[in-house]
């Protein structure tokens, strides 16, 4: 039972390496950038569900406790509060999406490298060896996959978040109705 364990949990690893061995640099570079990736929406997520309320409760404290509420003066504080309100909730959406278009595109490096190697390979041997060609494109559109995997997640979970601070966006007018 202790060595079956043992197989169930070193087979994902060595599976794990065996990945980032295959696809070379680009990979790797692949996986920081996804990890950097998922660390600023998972962040955005927390802080629509945890920071959020606390200052929109805080801007509206301010809000409610002015005496005076209706002049131009007035207003425009009001812009203000709305406005720190929704620099807060779109902080680190811009990186977000420029993270999600350059997963693909570091894949796409890493098949051109890897198709570069091929080819430097194939001349210095002087002939084609078609085991070792396959061998070469399948080692560079592993970055491919792995640029494409990630990509399709960070966009999928983007938009879903855009889409979610575009609601509360809008919905923060309604919390400051003038009396």
């Amino acid at each position: 039972m202790n060595e079956l364990l043992h197989i169930a949990f070193e087979l994902p690893r060595d599976s794990w390496e065996d990945f980032l061995r295959l696809g070379g640099w680009v990979v790797q570079v692949i996986l920081v950038a996804a990890l950097a990736m998922w660390t600023l929406i998972l962040e955005r997520y927390w802080y629509l569900k945890r920071i959020h309320p606390q200052r929109l409760a805080e801007k509206k404290a301010e809000w409610t406790g002015r005496g005076e509420r209706r002049s131009w003066t007035a207003q425009r504080i009001r812009d203000q509060l709305l406005s720190e309100l929704k620099v807060g909730m779109t902080a680190t959406m811009p990186l977000i999406k420029v993270m999600v278009p350059l997963a693909p595109l570091l894949g796409l490096l890493g098949t051109v490298a890897g198709m570069l190697e091929v080819f430097d390979a194939m001349t210095a041997a002087g002939q084609a060896d078609v085991r070792a060609m396959a061998y070469g494109v399948s080692h560079a559109m592993v970055a491919t996959l792995a640029g494409l995997v990630v990509s399709l997640l960070g966009l999928f979970f983007s938009v879903r978040l855009a889409a979610r601070v575009r609601w509360e966006s809008d919905r923060l007018p309604d919390r400051f109705v003038t009396e």
